[in-house]
């Protein structure tokens, strides 16, 4: 047996790559993982290849772990890293089950023999016996009695750590829903795809997209192949996950980063072993370790969460285009807002009606030019006319500044150049980027004037203002799944909230939609800002009108004209993204380029723009560099690199990002890369 294993060290440094050579254990193969000495320390390390032998005189490894990559995630870390600027360490670090964790065991009895009449054994005893096997280790000493007398024998079992998911609003049917003509249509493309194909269902709220995952994923296993479900944000997408498990039972695994590290590992491990073969989860889900897929579904593909914030920067979603390009697995994105990237890219197959037939909720379009306040008169009355409503406001706390009347001092946050929010439950000022909290001032600490004025509305001082109870769900509420809870029993209510309230929630009782500021993302100076309003304002209109009593949207804007906004009233989304099309290929935009965004961040002064610029000279045609507001603490500059050759841009951008790393003139400065930033 070859006696070289090759490893990569799990280490966050961006200079030091592997893999380094170790002695190779038996039954150590490509995915083991092992803990290894290096330098100083003891580290995780990935086998990555096998060889005959090494230049180098090796050392052995210090223990072999139980769990092990399959061959395909080992494979593509380094495909991540290439893709993304990053280190195949760092990617390897997404795909591992949490550190220092086991398999939970407790003791179990069985019976040996029936014991004989003449055997003096107490009530309690007898009792005992007949309740095995039921009976594990909470009555030790008697058990172990029984034990020295031959009765019984006491083994460990492993016991699985087993998540519980709340079900909000979710209508599990254990059978199969008989399908729509469109919904079988649907289902015979996926059936009819080739290995590795990529489809975008476009399919309108309430049109039955699920169950078409459901049925295809029956297909899947019958076929023997394994199923991979992504979704937005576990907490507020549980309907698809309990009616997955309800249809499919143990057979269901769900990865996401609220589990405990005990139940994520036995997750880990099921899928591992084959003994789950379908995986629900977000973004991170993507690395399950399943063997033999045949169906990846990307739910709701056109939020922006399947984009990672630390490095690598990944998205699930090129991620999972991959995944299926490897198992040559069928991809299905669905939306009722695709992306203007997916909608190029992908073959389109489409459920344009509701499932039941009903029409989509007529949508008002409310002009709030020249009206004080943030709830218009006609908003306020249909509010109070209608029995349960969904109200978004993209913005939480009560106000978004405080400011000076006397001398116009605003508090701004010590860390971040930017204001802070009033948050009046908490007596607080917040910052939403760093977390910094203050108490709310008395009076002016510039000049001691008492006059101080609040400045706009957040959910928190909306939730004042609207007739009715009303259901806070925003970053500060809590529990998404017990406000979502409590609003679905309630006979009458309001559910308030940011762009959560808009995430895929079905309830059926819903009868009024309304969007308080739907041209607020138009004022993002970012090229997807028509496209983030457009899907904003339809999704909170999918919410409305899905029971028999129906339902309409009223949507409040400054600017009623904007295309994003009216088409969006029309539930046209053909026509907005042909629109979007046209316009990104004028200014050689997405899908018709690659961006990639380098920040610089140092806390000394003037140090993030001198690495910028350096950064600015070694990648001509840069645009840059460019200061940005300063975060905790840290002065940031950056640079954007636009490019129609993706894979040369990204080599590129990561020489010069080494090279500036490697130059001591830059020590301190940090440089984050950013492929196809969101």
């Amino acid at each position: 047996m070859p006696g070289v294993a090759r490893v990569e060290p799990i280490t966050t440094a961006r200079a030091l790559r592997g893999p380094f050579d170790y002695q190779r254990p038996e039954g150590v193969g490509v995915g083991s993982v092992l803990v290894v000495p290096f330098g100083r320390q003891e580290i995780l390390g990935v086998v990555t290849a096998i060889a005959e032998a090494s230049e180098h005189d090796l050392v052995a490894p210090r223990r072999v772990l139980e769990q092990a990559l399959p061959e395909d995630l080992v494979t593509l870390a380094p495909w991540i890293a290439a893709e993304y600027c990053s280190t195949p360490a760092r990617a390897f670090s997404l795909m591992l089950p949490p550190k220092g964790v086991r398999a939970r065991t407790a003791l179990q009895a069985r019976a040996l023999r029936e014991p004989e009449s003449r055997e003096r054994l107490s009530d309690a005893q007898r009792a005992l016996l007949a309740s095995l096997p039921r009976a594990t280790g909470h009555d030790l000493p008697a058990l172990r009695r029984l034990e020295a007398r031959g009765l019984v024998a006491i083994e460990p079992h492993v016991v699985r750590r087993a998540p519980v998911h709340t079900a909000v609003g979710a209508r599990a049917s254990v059978e199969p829903l008989p399908l729509t003509g469109a919904q079988r249509a649907v289902l015979a493309d996926i059936e009819a795809a080739a290995p590795g194909e990529r489809l975008l269902l476009h399919g309108v709220t309430g049109s039955g997209k699920t169950e078409v995952y459901l049925h295809a994923a029956a297909r899947t296993l019958d076929a023997g192949r394994t199923v991979l479900v992504l979704v937005p944000e576990i907490a507020l997408t549980p309907q698809i996950v309990a009616r997955f498990q309800a249809r499919f039972g143990d057979t269901v695994a769900v990865l996401h980063s609220q589990l405990t590290p005990g139940e994520r590992y036995d997750e880990w491990l099921r899928l591992r072993r084959g003994e789950a073969r379908i995986c629900v989860g977000p973004r991170s889900a993507v690395f399950a370790p399943l063997a033999g897929i045949g169906l990846i579904v990307v739910d709701e593909e056109h939020d922006a969460s399947y984009k990672h914030e630390g490095d690598p920067r990944y998205d699930a979603r090129h991620v999972a285009d991959r995944r299926a390009l490897d198992h040559g697995a069928v991809l299905v994105a669905g939306s009722a807002t695709p992306r203007a990237e997916s909608w190029h890219a992908l073959r389109r197959i489409s459920l344009p009606e509701r499932v039941d037939g009903a029409r989509l909720p007529p949508v008002e379009t409310i002009d709030l030019r020249g009206i004080r306040g943030s709830i218009h008169p006609r908003t306020h009355e249909a509010l109070v006319d209608s029995r349960k409503s969904v109200v978004l406001l993209n913005r939480r706390g009560w106000s978004n500044y405080l400011s000076c009347q006397t001398c116009g001092h605003a508090w701004e946050c010590p860390s971040c150049d930017v204001t802070l929010v009033l948050h009046r439950a908490s007596a607080t000022l917040a910052c939403h980027h760093c977390g910094h909290r203050e108490r709310v001032p008395s009076r002016c600490v510039e000049c001691g004037s008492v006059s101080i004025a609040r400045h706009g509305t957040g959910t928190e001082r909306l939730e004042t203002e609207l007739p009715g109870p009303v259901f806070r769900l925003d970053g500060d509420a809590g529990s998404a799944a017990a406000v979502l809870a409590a609003f679905e029993r309630a006979d009458r209510g309001i559910l308030l909230g940011t762009q959560m309230v808009a995430k895929g929630h079905d309830f059926p009782d819903v009868e009024l939609g309304v969007v308080v500021d739907a041209d607020q993302t138009l004022r993002f100076p970012d090229f997807r800002a028509e496209e983030r309003t457009f899907a904003l304002v339809a999704q909170l209109a999918g919410r409305a009108g899905r029971g028999p009593r129906g339902g309409r949207v009223l949507v409040q804007t400054l600017a009623p004209d904007a295309p994003s906004i009216a088409l969006a009233g029309r539930h046209d989304a053909a026509t907005f993204l042909a629109g979007e099309l046209e316009r990104r290929r004028a200014l050689r935009y997405p899908p018709f380029s690659t961006l990639i965004r380098i920040v610089c961040a140092s806390e000394r002064p003037g140090a993030a723009q001198t690495a910028a610029s350096a950064l600015h000279a070694r990648l001509p045609g840069a645009l840059g560099p460019a200061p940005l507001f300063r975060l905790r603490g840290r002065e940031r500059s950056q640079v954007v690199v636009k490019a129609e050759d993706r894979a040369a841009a990204v080599v590129a951008v990561g020489a010069a990002v080494d090279a500036i790393a490697a130059d001591r003139a830059n020590r301190g400065v940090s440089l984050s890369v950013d492929v196809d930033p969101q």
